[in-house]
């Protein structure tokens, strides 16, 4: 009875600890100028820089950050392979896009034609997109699958929906 007593509390104590904050353990601290960022990640061996574009009334932003973005096993595995950044798509933050032109976060997020939150999209070393959701995620391992989709190259042959119905039947 005590070892099932002492079980049952420390279930929720390991599930607490998988649990960190996404602006700490997720983004990584912005520079501004994402052309320095480019070579930040290739000098760290990364696999590109995935923009988190958000806005501060957005819902479903807020829902992905409380209950994705915060999972250890989601920030562990986007830092391991990419640089991370939050872009506010209404934010007047003084920036320097990819091509090294001067601009603010708001209006980068529109030459992007990000027209709704959450966007997430995924850049290769040479500041090219090649590969962009649009909308929350389901959950922890739908998030983790987009990103394999990038690291495996999988965008170069079919779009996300595809590609998660391939990986359906490898579960």
């Amino acid at each position: 009875m005590k070892r099932w007593l002492a079980l049952m509390l420390l279930i929720p104590l390991a599930a607490m600890a998988e649990v960190r904050d996404p602006e700490k353990h997720f983004f990584d601290p912005k520079l501004g100028d994402f052309q320095e960022e480019l070579a930040t990640a290739r000098q760290q061996g990364k696999q590109g820089i995935v923009l988190f574009f958000e806005s501060d009334e957005c819902p479903f932003c807020a829902r992905m950050k409380a209950t994705i973005l915060n999972q250890s096993e989601v920030q562990d595995f986007y830092r391991k392979h990419f640089l991370v950044f939050p872009v506010d798509v209404l934010g007047d933050v003084p920036m320097t896009d990819f091509k090294g032109k001067e601009t603010v976060e708001k209006t980068f997020a529109l030459q992007q034609r990000v027209r709704a939150t959450p966007v997430i999209m995924f850049f290769d070393l040479e500041g090219n997109p090649v590969a962009r959701h649009t909308g929350p995620s389901k959950d922890k391992d739908d998030f983790l699958m987009l990103g394999r989709y990038v690291l495996e190259g999988a965008y170069k042959q079919m779009p996300y929906e595809r590609y998660k119905k391939t990986q359906a039947g490898k579960k």
